[in-house]
């Protein structure tokens, strides 16, 4: 779980793109299911989530991530928790997410996600 809580914080602070490799296996992946930004939902490995984090960060002015409960059963961490996005246009996004997240040696393998974002 440290490894999941510091890339939050990570993300909240700003960092993202090469900043953000030191929390990933180099085979690393995100599973996003179907939601309303993706509705074909998307499978990404480690070098393309690090140009979308980059590309993030210019849209969002910041983000929070509000964790409300983590279930470890060996090395999967289940995170329900909310996002919520500032828009530099100041509009705001929020999303209720559950997230199941591999780690091996101590860092992210895999991220499965899905993301239930409120109307915009």
């Amino acid at each position: 779980m440290d490894t999941i809580h510091a890339l939050h914080r990570a993300l909240e602070a700003g960092q993202s793109g090469e900043e953000l490799r030191r929390f990933f296996t180099a085979d690393a992946v995100t599973v996003e299911h179907p939601n309303l930004i993706r509705p074909t939902g998307a499978r990404t490995p480690l070098d393309k989530m690090l140009t979308a984090s980059a590309a993030g960060v210019e849209l969002l002015s910041s983000q929070k991530y509000d964790v409300h409960s983590t279930l470890r059963s060996g090395d999967t961490t289940i995170v329900r928790l909310t996002w919520t996005g500032v828009l530099r246009t100041g509009s705001q996004l929020v999303a209720h997410i559950a997230q199941f997240v591999e780690t091996r040696d101590g860092l992210i393998s895999s991220i499965e996600t899905f993301d239930c974002y409120e109307p915009f």
